[in-house]
């Protein structure tokens, strides 16, 4: 999961590149097949080969699903090349018969087999406001459709649907806020009068902001299914998408064969408590593997120390300092305090080699490489213009402040790191400002329901990584209390979104498709931790 808002940075999976910090996410299921029956030869004897998936039209319901171009993505994808698209007509809210309709970009990756499995398997993105369509090579590199065909669609407002939520403004935002102090209530009202920004011109589109949301969404995948005459599939969820996967797993269990779940995030545990614990678990897991390694324990010892004696110190004295990013020779103003470092944190474990020694650099008087991964990743040309911000706070502001008290979040804060300034405590990782946001968003609150388990005997794959301090790895567990057929896998020293850092995971993965009873984990046998860069 990842907040796409200011001071912070971005991408649910996108995931922290070396000079940026990225997440990424998605997943989906089920759903009932109602499709009609295919033809048969005039005289009955014998059945028509049945067409390839997604190059049929079908109306179900209210849902009409029609082969057409591909979706429109930022960049050429060529794992989309061959790829059967079209888009999925769905009416924009349920409730309100008659009202307008909305259409998601459809592709479908064909199997590198000749004789693939009836059963797909479909992607859900991160975010929440990645579009799936964007993330077609991450899934298609990990060889998910060596013998499955593999769904992408844009989830309702993200890039590649009609109408988009996007809110380029809020992108802008972010790149100037580098330069403010992370969290203080200058920036807040800043950041607050971004949000707003964004909601009065989406709402000046006609859009119903309260339609964008894990239930309405859930609704979208399930008539997809249906609508492509598919009578079962599976479904690989990655971040914010797990969320929306075990949401679609307690509303339209029918028609699921299997669930992959990577980088997990429950809707019952969902808000900022969460993003405390998991950033607590993820940081430990990485000052720990430093400390078992001796180079790296003798060069940077008491690293976890270290970590909180700078949070403090940067929050009551914060670090400015210029930059230059790659790809432009023009200085960049960057601003680090206790919030600041946090956040970068949360996305750093991407490049944990480099974390110990970072920050000594900043502990030294050095805040340069820091600076530069906190600055690139809003700066850089993917973190503009991409992300559905009308979604992320359908999701954050429907289905999460409701259920969580300012209170509850300031103790999260406390109880994961009882050291920080209360300043710091008081602005959850990835989640800033969230609270205020939401009040001038406002949209009605989810049903109480969003924040039920989920529960069921669907055959899962949970899976969580070592270094993780986005979703924290004690979701796996979590969530299979009440998934009997669960299988929680951690891939050790790994960050969030195991499926693209980890050759293990994705054979992890493709395995359990074929066997979900039995997925193959030997080859976490083989895995060594990271080799820390020391420096000098």
């Amino acid at each position: 999961m990842t907040r796409h808002h200011a001071p912070r940075h971005r991408r649910t999976v996108r995931r922290l590149r070396v000079t940026s910090a990225a997440m990424a996410t998605g997943l989906l299921v089920t759903g009932l097949l109602a499709a009609p029956a295919r033809g048969q030869s005039p005289t009955g004897d014998t059945p028509s080969p049945q067409p390839p998936i997604g190059t049929v039209a079908r109306t179900v319901g209210d849902a009409r699903f029609e082969p057409g171009p591909c979706p429109r993505t930022p960049e050429p994808v060529e794992a989309l090349e061959g790829a059967r698209c079209g888009t999925l007509t769905v009416p924009e809210n349920r409730a309100e018969a008659g009202g307008r309709t909305i259409e998601l970009g459809v592709a479908i990756v064909p199997a590198a087999t000749d004789t693939p499995k009836p059963d797909p398997i479909v992607w859900l993105a991160g975010g929440p406001g990645d579009d799936a369509v964007g993330e077609a090579k991450m899934a298609i590199d990990g060889g998910l459709n060596r013998d499955r065909d593999v769904i992408f669609m844009s989830q309702r407002g993200t890039y590649s649907a009609d109408p988009t939520l996007l809110c380029p403004n809020i992108d802008e935002f972010n790149a100037r806020s580098v330069g403010l102090v992370y969290d203080a209530p200058s920036t807040e009202r800043l950041h607050v009068a971004a949000t707003k920004a964004c909601r009065d011109q989406l709402a000046g589109r006609g859009i119903d902001l309260g339609a964008y949301n894990d239930i309405e969404s859930a609704a979208d995948y399930d008539d997809l299914r249906t609508a492509l005459g598919v009578k079962q599939w599976n479904l690989y969820g990655i971040s914010y998408g797990t969320h929306l996967a075990l949401t679609y797993m307690r509303l339209h269990p029918e028609g699921l064969r299997s669930v992959g779940i990577d980088g997990i995030l429950p809707p019952s545990r969902a808000g900022s408590v969460a993003t405390w614990s998991s950033a607590r678990q993820g940081f430990d897991g990485l000052f720990k593997a430093c400390a078992e390694q001796p180079a790296c324990n003798k060069r940077y010892p008491n690293l976890s120390a270290t970590f909180d004696r700078l949070v403090r110190e940067l929050e009551a004295e914060p670090v400015t300092t210029t930059v230059t990013l790659p790809g432009s020779d023009k200085p960049v103003k960057v601003v680090l305090d206790g919030g600041a470092l946090v956040n970068w944190m949360t996305s750093a474990t991407h490049v944990a080699p480099q974390v110990p020694a970072a920050l000594d650099e900043l502990a030294n008087g050095k805040p340069q490489r820091i600076a530069k991964q906190w600055a690139g990743g809003k700066l850089s040309p993917q973190a503009m213009g991409r992300v559905a911000h009308g979604l992320v706070y359908g999701v954050f502001c429907g289905e999460w402040t409701p259920y969580e008290s300012q209170a509850q979040a300031l103790r999260g804060g406390q109880q994961a790191f009882p050291s920080f300034p209360r300043s710091v405590q008081a602005q959850a990782p990835q989640l800033t400002f969230l609270r205020p946001d939401c009040d001038v968003w406002n949209v009605p609150a989810a049903p109480s329901s969003i924040r039920d388990v989920t529960r069921g005997d669907i055959p899962t794959l949970a899976l969580s990584g070592g270094f993780d301090s986005q979703t924290g790895a004690d979701n796996g567990p979590y969530v299979a209390r009440t998934l009997p057929e669960a299988k929680v896998v951690t891939v050790p020293y790994e960050p969030h979104v195991v499926f693209a850092t980890s050759k293990c995971a994705q054979e992890i993965a493709v395995s359990f498709f074929d066997d979900p009873a039995a997925p193959d984990t030997e080859c976490l046998k083989d895995l060594k931790p990271p080799e820390f860069e020391i420096g000098r």
